[in-house]
């Protein structure tokens, strides 16, 4: 698209106008979007050109659609987390991501659907409608970016943002067989983002190969004043690194790591043999796979399912009817909190009540308490297995996306979709999920996971590995 745009071959306005047309005539099946900014985008784009026009120069992402979690603020534009509780807030200001890309001339052309307040891995628990998977209409796209994800694997945007909580991003990324990168806690600003659990919570993108996402956490990463937890991460992104030879030269002597934890008995043949064919595939390009052992891996689970709830209940506490837009009257000011706080949907109502009920008096210790010193010992144990290995491997999820309705009266069984995953956000590393391959036919993902801080590593190694697998 930039060269086409550089060469002349299309102008901005034509290009946004094909993204818009490309939603208006297919997102109705799919559900991607829950809202469209169709006449400010066009408007943005023709006078993009103008600019262009008179000498302004092209950056890469230049004229470019992308699309928007609608968790993120975008000033003028609805906000709704997929809730009912905020009809209809209107951001009042834009997200430092959303600000950055601006700068870098890329244009939103509308907000995705969500798993509400960010809490599901399905996209099925979004106040206004279910999501699609472009790949198979009766399978989920994931969650709880699956809008996003389902936006990209469509062709209606070339990339779009989404949140990472526990692995928002990289779970859809892997059902819609796309790439989904989450950096390292504090690589990307979180001004602007609605918290879900506030130690955990980063934005990253969608695309459809490693370098696109790059170029994407090149132009929004880094240190933000607004953002007391977020730093400098460094040069994401260079274009030498992406050729052949480059690529290629990052598999020589790279030590990989497969977790033996996560490749449990329960793991489908067909998706371990992505694990091991892709290991067989990187040791013939001079890279050394070696079976390791993460022995508290498998209290990474529990350990989130303590932490993120204790986290979203005291960040959704402020929804409580007096401060933002759904107010409920009642005769008391518990009646109007009671009132009000129900048009939470059901997964909400009991992600706040695991997280209040680990939180009291009583049982703090018992449970908060505990699970955050276990998560200590596992990012101590993460961090040490870096003297070993330079890269943990392993599948992004346990399946392929799943049916709709599938998981819904067992939510424990949704909350397993995110046992590769939650680890990264536990210890705050990087993470990528690239296309692995395909189980019945459904596409699968590989999850490359490093320390904290080596974000730029894991791009350029994860690229490497698109190149060896197949993919871009």
């Amino acid at each position: 698209m930039h060269q086409d745009l550089k060469a002349r071959k299309i102008s901005a306005r034509e290009l946004i106008g094909a993204s818009l047309d490309a939603v208006a005539a297919r997102d109705a099946k799919i559900g991607a979007f829950l809202s469209v900014r169709k006449a400010v985008a066009l408007q943005v784009a023709a006078d993009l050109d103008v600019a262009l026009a008179n000498g302004q120069e092209l950056e890469l992402l230049t004229g470019l659609p992308y699309a928007l979690k609608d968790n993120i603020l975008l000033k003028g534009e609805p906000c709704t987390a997929a809730s009912r509780i905020l009809e209809p807030y209107v951001a009042t200001y834009n997200a430092t991501v959303v600000r950055r890309l601006k700068a870098a001339g890329a244009i939103c052309i509308g907000k995705t659907n969500l798993d509400e307040f960010a809490m599901g891995s399905s996209t099925e628990h979004s106040a206004y409608k279910a999501t699609r998977n472009p790949i198979d209409p009766t399978r989920v796209p994931g969650g709880s970016s699956g809008g996003s994800a389902a936006a990209v694997a469509a062709d209606l945007v070339p990339f779009a943002l989404g949140s990472d909580t526990g692995g928002s991003i990289r779970q859809p990324a892997s059902f819609c067989g796309v790439v989904g990168f989450k950096p390292s806690y504090g690589a990307v600003s979180r001004f602007g983002l609605m918290a879900m659990a506030s130690s955990f919570d980063q934005i990253g993108a969608l695309a459809h190969s490693v370098e696109d996402v790059a170029i994407v956490l090149k132009a929004m990463a880094g240190k933000d004043p607004f953002d007391a937890t977020s730093h400098d991460s460094g040069d994401l992104y260079n274009p030498a690194d992406y050729t052949e030879e480059a690529r290629l030269k990052q598999l020589v002597n790279l030590r990989i790591g497969v977790p033996r934890e996560f490749l449990p008995n329960s793991l489908s043949p067909a998706m371990r043999l992505i694990i091991d064919q892709a290991a067989a595939d990187l040791a013939l390009k001079g890279a050394a796979v070696e079976a390791v052992s993460l022995p508290l891996t498998p209290y990474a689970l529990p350990v989130y399912y303590v932490t993120m709830p204790a986290e979203a209940s005291s960040n959704l506490a402020r929804y409580d009817g007096i401060r933002y837009q759904l107010s409920k009257p009642g005769a008391t000011l518990q009646d109007v909190y009671l009132k009000t706080r129900a048009a939470f949907g059901e997964e909400v109502q009991r992600r706040i009540l695991f997280g209040t009920f680990a939180l009291s008096s009583g049982y703090y210790d018992a449970y908060y308490g505990k699970a955050k010193a276990v998560q200590a010992a596992m990012t101590q144990d993460y961090l040490a297995m870096f003297e070993k290995v330079d890269i943990l491997v392993t599948p992004t999820c346990p399946t392929p996306a799943f049916k709709f309705g599938e998981y819904s009266e067992d939510p424990v069984e949704m909350y397993l979709s995110d046992i590769f995953t939650v680890t990264a956000n536990l210890v705050g590393a990087p993470a990528i999920s690239i296309p692995g391959g395909l189980v019945d036919g459904l596409p699968a993902g590989l999850q490359i996971m490093g320390k904290p801080g080596d974000d730029a590593k894991i791009l350029r190694i994860a690229a490497a590995f698109e190149l060896i697998l197949g993919g871009v």
